[in-house]
Parts: structure tokens; C-alpha cells; sequence
């Protein structure tokens, strides 16, 4: 499976998300608290631009009158008809043994890993000739 460079840490602050595009697919990434998630753009219930939606927590209940919240930043509600995902398994909190959201592997490397490592930029020799710029793929 291919590997791709898709942001800094820097570039996603706590609580935050970045939308990006790999292999034709939109993909969320989101950090919640130092820890990084992602997964697909695409809503499994209606389609909808699901890393669109709020960042939600948990709300709970034991008894009327009485409730507790959990899980702060950790789910993911459609922008359309409000359905949940859990951002670190993409369950649906709606249907977790029927739906899910496709989730990705994510991991931080240090940026000498990627230098040194398999992950490494893609470059090409760029010629100036005349006034055209032309670049040999």
C-alpha cells in the first residue's frame, strides 16, 4: 500500500482537521488531543461531506435528569442528518455492527525518517529553454 506525505504536524492544531486528497479520495485528518485520525470524506448513510460536520463529544446517560459527558472531540457528526462516527474506530454510533466510515492508517514519522527512509519527494529535473519552462515526467 503507498504511503503519502499529507501535512506537518504544525499544520493541524489539537481539535482541528485538514481535508485532503490522495489517490482520487478525500480523506479527514483530525487530531484529537496530540493523537491523529483519519478517514473518508464520504458519509456511508446519504454521501454527504461528512469532515464537514461538527466535532462532538459524548453524552450519556444513566438516569433521567442525570447526565455525563465523555469523549470530547472524538466524534464526527454528518452535516446532513446528524449521524455520528467515532473517529478513532469510524463505527457509527447510530449502527456500530452495520456502519462504519472507511478509516485510514496514520501515523507521525520525524522528518529525517523521510528523508533517509522510503518516503521520499518525488522530483524532476526542470530546464529553462528560452522563454518555456519545461519540466521531463
Amino acid at each position: 500500500m503507498a504511503r503519502h506525505v499529507v501535512a506537518t504536524v504544525d499544520d493541524i492544531p489539537a481539535g482541528q482537521r485538514m481535508l485532503v486528497k490522495v489517490g482520487g479520495r478525500e480523506i479527514g485528518i483530525f487530531n484529537i488531543g496530540g493523537e491523529f485520525f483519519a478517514v473518508s470524506n464520504r458519509c456511508p448513510h446519504e454521501g454527504a461531506s461528512l469532515c464537514k460536520g461538527r466535532i462532538v463529544g459524548l453524552v450519556e446517560s444513566s438516569e433521567p435528569g442525570s447526565y455525563q459527558f465523555s469523549r470530547r472531540g472524538e466524534l464526527l457528526r454528518c452535516p446532513w442528518h446528524g449521524w455520528e462516527f467515532d473517529l478513532r474506530t469510524g463505527k457509527s454510533w447510530c449502527e456500530p455492527d452495520r456502519t462504519k466510515v472507511r478509516s485510514y492508517d496514520l501515523k507521525v514519522e520525524p522528518g529525517g525518517a523521510l528523508v533517509e527512509g522510503e518516503l521520499q519527494a518525488e522530483t524532476f529535473p526542470v530546464v529553462i529553454e528560452k522563454q518555456y519552462v519545461v519540466i521531463e515526467v
